[in-house]
């Protein structure tokens, strides 16, 4: 394992504190040699500080209130419980059961909506998001200005293990603003970044071996096939085109998404 694989397993670890203080000089000291190891740890420094200032939803009160009420209840059924014997106890817990386990099960349900969670999201969809958020809290996230698609290309020759393909140089509704190289899931990514208005998207482009891809896909990109998302206030596009993966992230209109997505696997 050479010594970016080995700071980028770290990452977290040195966020939080759990490096010892020899491995926290090393990775302190890789950092400062290593100006792409140091922009990743930066990206998830920002995206860190992003997810703590999200809000928290506490449970309704009167939820809260009827679920001690019945806790309480069942406590006190409980302490007559030891007066009686083992089959007594036992009919005693199944009732207990029957009312707070789909009090409980009510509750949870209660939380996903407050919270707006549904189903269970797909790997790539998250990872997509997160990446976005880097690109969003990070201070420099761009590393090489626009100049058209045919000046931020060949700028990732030699800092990726395959060429991005995309050919859309931007235009007045999305203008490309730059790129910068990323990490998606367990490889490198090569960033692109549009504007809409007042709305940043993110194109990712990463080889799609391996990775977990979404089955299922629900909308037509140009030619091809793709999956969208609409998840913690962003939509998401996945698609593949060849061995390349592409996530484009923004929190502009789906329809507005949709046109970017559109003009990027043009031709």
């Amino acid at each position: 394992m050479n010594d970016c694989q080995a700071a980028r397993e770290q990452l977290l670890d040195a966020m939080r504190g759990r490096l010892a203080e020899r491995q926290r000089a090393h990775f302190a000291a890789h950092l400062e040699g290593c100006s792409e190891c140091r922009k990743l740890f930066e990206r998830e420094q920002a995206l860190e500080h992003a997810l703590e200032q999200r809000p928290r939803f506490a449970l309704p009160d009167r939820l809260r209130q009827k679920l001690a009420a019945q806790v309480a209840g069942a406590g006190a059924g409980e302490g007559a419980a030891t007066r009686v014997g083992a089959s007594a106890r036992r009919k005693r817990f199944g009732r207990w059961a029957a009312v707070i386990v789909p009090s409980l099960a009510a509750a949870l349900l209660a939380v996903m909506l407050v919270r707006g969670v549904g189903a269970p999201s797909q790997p790539l969809i998250d990872e997509a998001i997160n990446d976005h958020l880097r690109v969003l809290y990070a201070e420099r996230p761009i590393e090489v200005e626009s100049g058209g698609i045919h000046q931020v290309k060949p700028w990732f020759a030699g800092k990726l293990d395959f060429a991005p393909v995309l050919d859309f140089s931007g235009d007045e509704e999305f203008p490309l603003q730059g790129g910068a190289i990323a990490l998606f899931v367990d490889r490198k990514a090569a960033t692109f970044v549009f504007k809409h208005r007042l709305h940043v998207a993110s194109l990712f482009v990463f080889r799609s071996q391996g990775l977990n891809w979404p089955t299922r896909t629900d909308r037509a990109i140009g030619k091809l096939s793709g999956l969208s998302a609409a998840e913690r206030g962003y939509n998401v596009l996945l698609w593949q085109d060849r061995d390349l993966g592409y996530a484009l992230v923004s929190d502009m209109d789906p329809k507005a998404l949709a046109r970017l997505a559109q003009k990027l696997t043009e031709r």
